[in-house]
């Protein structure tokens, strides 16, 4: 492998194109810009509708490439299961959404191969951390609820199957 040029970019799940950000970047570093537009979206199709960060290396000499692809932000994660454009402008007075534990548990499975939490018990209180600044109830009840819950034990049973 020769030198490699790097480029990182946020892109709409299974929505690149060979316009900006990714054209420019990568058209005058010789590769095919198609080839890759189309790797990407084939790697984050699952991803529809969200922002996702990609990074692409590209060998100088032989402009072979490699695509890796990040994970949404968990708010992302959040918008998308509980079915909603944006989380909510008051967050304490109102919510906009509401996920199953298992949603919940879902997202944790996702976000915990890059989490900082130790245990998947700690990605989960990440992620309902984030739907109660979203204004996202978890089973019908507000976050903090759950959160209360989570600490108690209430969930072990739940997060270990």
């Amino acid at each position: 492998m020769g030198e490699k040029k790097v480029v990182n970019a946020l892109i709409v799940g299974g929505e690149a194109t060979a316009g900006p950000p990714l054209g420019p970047a990568l058209g005058p570093l010789g590769v095919n810009v198609v080839a890759v537009v189309n790797k990407i979206n084939e790697l984050t199709k699952e991803y529809s509708g969200m922002r996702v960060p990609v990074k692409i290396a590209v060998d100088i000499e032989t402009k072979d490439f490699n695509v890796e692809v990040g994970t949404p932000t968990t708010s992302a994660l959040v918008v998308k299961e509980a079915g909603i454009q944006k989380g909510s402008g008051t967050p304490k007075a109102s919510f906009v959404g509401n996920l199953s534990f298992q949603q919940v548990l879902k997202i944790a499975k996702i976000k915990g191969q890059h989490s900082y939490g130790k245990n998947l018990k700690s990605v989960i209180r990440e992620v309902v951390g984030s739907c109660v600044s979203m204004g996202v109830s978890i089973e019908g009840k507000d976050p903090r609820v759950i959160q209360r819950e989570i600490y108690e034990g209430k969930w072990d049973k739940a997060i270990e199957e």
